[in-house]
């Protein structure tokens, strides 16, 4: 099964203006996120997708392929999606979403979610780690709660799974797991989400994958060993800087 990878570049983020072409490590947010991406393994083709002229001129410099895409999409799956429709992808079954804004985003997650969509356990899979509670008070970080065969019940900016008893707190540690931005789709799938209209779940939690499991879409969750944030405010950006810096002078490779 062909896997496309598309990372959606949108130039007028509010929270952090122009944010593909902010500079991690000294280059453009968009370049880190693309070679990140590019080096994991089983991805056959991966390309930026855009409504910018500019963040398309800064990938091109560097041959990094852009499918340029209309200014109008509400959220970056309806942009990945219009991309997978274009003829030039047409050959690729599995579908990949890696957001923009993830220059740390763990291989693994990558992998793992695409693996949950190549088994055809699921159609549509994303990863989740396992994280300290302290996560739970904090309605930035997207939590999800699986059932045993790996399957989202319900992804939430609340602490979930709630801790009635704190007697229980030993069962409840194993239980936190923290989502990263990460989906692969079956064709049929990722149509199926953007043909639907946004629902009441997705708008109140402001969490899109609600939306196909309001459906009935089933979301596989793949197991991932670190969770690591995006980039969506200044203070983000510094701390990301701060962490590439580390890396670099310790030779972590990046």
């Amino acid at each position: 099964m062909s896997v496309l990878a598309v990372i959606p570049a949108r130039l007028g983020a509010t929270r952090l203006p122009r944010k593909p072409l902010r500079l991690l490590g000294g280059e453009p947010l968009i370049l880190r996120v693309y070679r990140q991406v590019r080096a994991i393994p089983g991805l056959d083709a991966v390309v930026v997708a855009t409504e910018a002229d500019e963040v398309a001129a800064v990938c091109l410099a560097q041959g990094i392929p852009v499918a340029m895409t209309r200014d109008s999409h509400e959220s970056g799956t309806d942009r990945v999606a219009e991309v997978a429709a274009m003829s030039a992808h047409a050959g690729h079954d599995i579908i990949v979403n890696v957001q923009g804004d993830e220059p740390f985003m763990p291989p693994d997650a990558v992998r793992g979610a695409v693996d949950v969509v190549r088994s055809g356990r699921f159609p549509i899979g994303t990863a989740a780690a396992a994280a300290p509670p302290d996560i739970l008070q904090q309605p930035s970080v997207v939590k999800v709660v699986c059932d045993d065969a790996g399957r989202a019940l319900y992804f939430s900016r609340a602490p979930i799974p709630f801790l009635r008893d704190a007697a229980d707190a030993s069962m409840q540690e194993p239980l936190v797991r923290q989502h990263l931005g990460v989906y692969a789709f079956t064709r049929q799938a990722l149509t199926q989400w953007v043909s639907w209209p946004p629902h009441p779940l997705e708008r109140v939690e402001r969490l899109e994958q609600l939306r196909p499991m309001a459906h009935g879409l089933a979301i596989g969750v793949a197991p991932a060993a670190v969770a690591e944030g995006g980039i969506d405010t200044e203070e983000d950006l510094a701390r990301a800087n701060a962490r590439w810096d580390a890396m670099t002078l310790s030779g972590t490779p990046v």
